[in-house]
């Protein structure tokens, strides 16, 4: 009497993936890799990276060919894939982003708090000025910036601790995360717009940020100072 085979334990290890494909004509073994790159993109809920991707295609596969020709097949779709954060997401189209407020009550597609205009000013500094200190943002412009404001940016991911400044104390610096990229759909910090570019927008003016014109909202109504600045950061 012939032995059952073996059932699979759940810790067993998954058998290795294909990846080359080499028993497919190139052309299908093309479509094959497309397929599984938009299926990895598809099913992620935050930017997919290269090194992530390489793990479902050929050693000698070109990840940005691939990427071009799966956005070409979505031109007609509501949807596009986007580089942001160093990797490839899926997003509506701003095109449809009143549709996406309309049904849902937030713009396309994000849930997060909208900054107030003291809070958006100070993370547009930390972004160009990073790695920056509290202090730092404080002498900006020319008012205390609360620990309350800062709290607020972390909590929604958009900064984080930075080394520690060589200043006496050794102060926190703050810098900008990959959710900042995401949120603001930049892939890199070099996709900046530069302050000259704001300033002949009239987006910005450095002169009025340096001369304290700017909205109230950034310092506490008591401010405890310094003497503990930041400790749980």
């Amino acid at each position: 009497m012939s032995e059952a085979p073996a059932r699979r334990k759940p810790n067993d290890q998954p058998a290795l993936l294909d990846t080359e494909l080499e028993h497919l004509p190139p052309e299908l073994r093309w479509c094959e890799w497309m397929a599984r790159v938009e299926a990895v993109i598809f099913a992620a809920n935050e930017p997919v990276t290269r090194s992530v991707l390489a793990r479902v295609v050929g050693k000698n596969c070109n990840i940005e060919l691939i990427i071009d020709d799966i956005r070409a097949e979505l031109a007609g779709r509501p949807y596009e894939l986007v580089a942001v954060a160093g990797g490839w997401q899926h997003r509506t189209k701003k095109v449809f982003g009143d549709v996406i407020h309309a049904a849902f009550g937030t713009a396309a597609g994000q849930g997060t708090k909208e900054l107030s205009q003291a809070e958006a000013l100070v993370l547009m500094c930390i972004a160009y000025f990073q790695p920056i200190t509290r202090g730092e943002l404080s002498s900006f412009f020319g008012k205390e910036v609360s620990r309350d404001l800062i709290g607020v940016l972390r909590a929604q991911e958009l900064i984080a601790s930075g080394p520690r400044s060589p200043q006496p104390g050794a102060p926190y610096t703050y810098v900008t995360t990959k959710t900042f990229l995401s949120q603001f759909g930049l892939d890199t910090l070099r996709q900046l717009p530069d302050f000259e570019a704001l300033e002949d927008a009239g987006l910005l003016s450095k002169e009025k940020l340096l001369a304290g014109d700017i909205p109230d909202g950034l310092a506490n109504r008591e401010d405890e100072g310094d003497a503990v600045e930041d400790q749980m950061s």
